[in-house]
């Protein structure tokens, strides 16, 4: 990949493998190519030869440059149709955001507090364009090569989520043909901001046949209190890297091309995607209209049936589990297992209210399971709506970020297994690339398997609760006092009933009321794992052959305990009826709190992200204050004199 500055900057950046050359613009070591048109600025920024992202990786070679060596050595150049075929890896368009988000989230340890996902629209044609923005660390110069390099990766936390150095390239050039990015930053006292383009678009029409990068960056000078240019504005790479800025961006002057500074702060980074790409029905594959406070891809949301006429499958299409395929908030609010509660995501305006899936499942149980090495608890329960909805699967997280989401491990054919749903963060296998699925390893093989037992095992004990034909004999309730049901297996390691000192897993998110760890689900009905119709022990003493005849007086003394033991039972029936009851109400008001509370957290988090807003915009103006005031001092010194 190259970028348009001078041969040192270059000599920085040399890979194994891949050398990044020296002198680009070196003439006469270059085909006839006339470069002259690259520094005329267009009114229209233009858009891709072809819109549809699985069509576009034709490539017209007749425009193509011949390749070069220099110095007897070839040097490999990386095509631009790699932009393409790398990032078919990325299936799911909401795959592609995730991967960037991610990016935001990595930036946590680094003091980001928040990540905004918004429609923009290219100030040039009035086309629609995607925004991510951040206030993390951002990049100085050498990090945004990096990040617009292949393979390059700065992060070397245990915690964080990229890990190969390719996401960004893979994930924008899967939304959009091209991707602007801009980034502030503050190391050792000296702001930087830089500016980069990743466009397809030029190097598809141009006919590159390597992938070259304009950037240009800029240094706070506190004298003039203004960003200057690194490189002089006579400077002949300058000339060039601004001048494919300026034609081939959505922003056709140098003032426009700043502009979007404003609202980033001292520091954070802000991609803007743009001339997204269409699906095969030539209809935009982000529908950022039907809904006015979500992002959703048109082809995959249903067409819900009225109401009344299929009502099954209505809820079940209405269910989170199929929501989250074509609804970017649906997704988004179950991306992270937990998330601190300083961070906060933006989607259209609105902020994300985090969703724990634990929270929706009963009769849940903590099941213990050992890879080569540690272990992992994994929370199994029915969906709450079971048996009405056709939803079941495991959600597999990696590094805290869902890679998985309702995972059938077992084939549903028959009724066995419906309804089981389960959370756990497996981190001891590796996810692919997109991070939509794991390496088929033998450690992985072996977790496939595994979680099929365990949701047919669940299934097997707990599906007459549900309403479906018994498989296992019930285990007794346990008797202690807030203490899980937990599935038998020989040879194998679970938590135990009763024991108080093994607690159930952290499953915390953002909304505090959502957690094990905070507080008990007490909306959700707590009742022992015994199918209808049975109680604990009822079956565990037979009727003896040889019971001793008795004689009449006693058999009506027997009458007569009976009727008495009858009308004791029948009281307590009455009782426990009145109990549940008033249990059900209780349970009403529950959830009507539940709610209130939900909309409470959405608001505080709201009034938080405006809050941060307005206090960056009150440090921008008191900034400018003080330089005003500096400047006035200064003048009257000077007329003093």
């Amino acid at each position: 990949m190259k970028e348009l500055l001078s041969g040192n900057v270059h000599a920085k950046m040399d890979a194994d493998g891949v050398k990044l050359e020296p002198n680009l613009f070196n003439i006469s070591q270059q085909s006839t190519a006339d470069y002259t048109n690259l520094c005329s600025t267009s009114p229209v920024c233009e858009a891709p030869i072809i819109r549809q992202f699985w069509k576009a990786g034709v490539y017209n070679n007749e425009l193509a440059f011949k390749p070069t060596t220099q110095s007897g050595s070839t040097y490999l150049h990386i095509h631009p149709r790699f932009l393409h075929s790398n990032a078919t890896s990325h299936k799911w368009v909401f795959g592609a955001i995730a991967e960037l988000i991610d990016n935001a989230v990595d930036e946590i340890q680094n003091g980001a507090t928040f990540v905004v996902i918004d429609k923009t629209l290219n100030p040039r044609n009035g086309s629609p364009a995607l925004l991510i923005q951040d206030d993390g660390n951002g990049m100085d110069p050498e990090a945004m090569r990096r990040c617009l390099s292949f393979g390059f990766s700065d992060k070397s936390s245990v915690s964080a989520i990229g890990k190969y150095g390719n996401g960004f390239k893979t994930s924008t050039m899967r939304l959009g043909a091209d991707v602007i990015v801009f980034s502030r930053n503050i190391t050792n006292r000296k702001m930087t901001q830089s500016i980069g383009l990743l466009s397809y678009t030029f190097l598809t029409r141009e006919g590159y046949d390597r992938i070259v990068v304009p950037m240009v960056h800029y240094e706070f000078n506190i004298m003039t209190n203004s960003f200057v240019c690194l490189q002089s504005k006579d400077h002949e790479n300058h000339n060039l890297n601004m001048s494919m800025l300026l034609r081939w961006s959505p922003f056709s002057t140098e003032e426009e091309l700043l502009k979007p500074f404003e609202n980033v702060g001292s520091h954070g980074t802000k991609i803007i995607i743009y001339n997204l790409w269409l699906d095969q029905d030539r209809s935009m594959e982000l529908d950022f209209d039907s809904d006015t406070e979500d992002i959703c891809i048109t082809r995959i949301a249903p067409k819900l049936p009225n109401k009344g006429k299929d009502s099954f499958r209505q809820a079940t299409n209405e269910h989170l589990a199929n929501r989250l395929r074509y609804s970017l908030r649906a997704y988004l609010s179950i991306l992270y297992l937990k998330l601190p509660e300083t961070f906060t995501m933006a989607l259209c305006g609105k902020v994300v209210l985090y969703h724990n899936v634990a929270t929706d499942l009963k009769y849940t149980e903590f099941i213990m399971y050992k890879p080569i090495e540690g272990s992992v608890v994994t929370t199994i329960g029915f969906a709450k709506e079971a048996p009405l909805v056709n939803v079941h699967g495991f959600n597999v997280y990696h590094k805290n970020c869902l890679i998985l989401p309702f995972w059938p491990v077992v084939s549903y054919s028959s009724n066995r297994g419906r309804g089981v749903v389960g959370i756990l963060e497996a981190n001891f296998i590796e996810p692919t690339h997109d991070k939509q699925d794991f390496e088929k390893t033998s450690v992985y093989q072996k977790l496939v398997h595994r979680l099929k037992e365990m949701a047919l095992e669940y299934w097997d004990y707990h599906c007459g609760l549900i309403g479906y034909q018994i498989h296992k004999k019930a285990r007794p309730p346990s008797t202690a006092m807030g203490a899980s049901n937990f599935i038998y297996q020989p040879k194998k390691k679970f938590f135990t009933n009763g024991d108080t000192t093994i607690k159930p897993p952290m499953i915390t998110t953002m909304d505090s009321r959502a957690s094990f760890e905070s507080k008990p689900l007490s909306h959700m009905v707590q009742q022992p794992s015994c199918p209808p119709g049975f109680q604990p022990g009822s079956n565990l003493k037979r009727k003896s052959c040889y019971e001793p005849v008795t004689f009449e007086s006693d058999a009506r003394m027997e009458v007569n305990s009976v009727n008495g033991l009858n009308q004791t039972n029948l009281n307590k029936t009455r009782d426990a009826e009145s109990a549940i009851e008033d249990n059900r109400e209780l349970q009403a008001k529950c959830s009507e709190f539940a709610k209130a509370e939900e909309q409470l957290n959405l608001k505080v988090m709201q009034l938080k992200f405006e809050l941060g807003e307005a206090q960056k915009e009150y440090g921008r103006l008191s900034s400018e204050l003080r330089c005003v005031a500096k400047v006035k001092e200064e003048t009257s010194s000077v007329q003093y004199i």
